[in-house]
């Protein structure tokens, strides 16, 4: 989870998932939406591989990036809970 945390924390990456949330792209498609330079793209993309939030499938002489919805679906989950929990607490502090 950790790891997830780490690639959110920074907004290229967001960034990079929103677009990926729109379509699978190459590497060379998403730099096209930055100023970076190319491996500084790669780069990004290799930390939200570590955190498993994006897949990569060679296709050709290409590889293209798709979003990763599972690891998204149990962060979401894990924060419901977390937040379920944090009211039933406060429930239990009312009575």
């Amino acid at each position: 989870m950790k790891s997830v945390f780490k690639a959110l924390g920074d907004p290229t990456r967001r960034q990079i998932l929103e677009l990926l949330k729109a379509d699978d792209l190459t590497a060379g498609a998403i730099a096209e939406h930055f100023t970076m330079s190319k491996p500084s793209v790669s780069y990004h993309l290799d930390i939200l591989q570590q955190a498993d939030m994006v897949l990569r499938q060679r296709k050709g002489q290409y590889i293209v990036y798709s979003l990763n919805t599972s690891v998204l679906d149990e962060l979401v989950a894990w924060l419901i809970a977390l937040q379920e929990n944090e009211n039933d607490d406060n429930d239990d502090n009312d009575t």
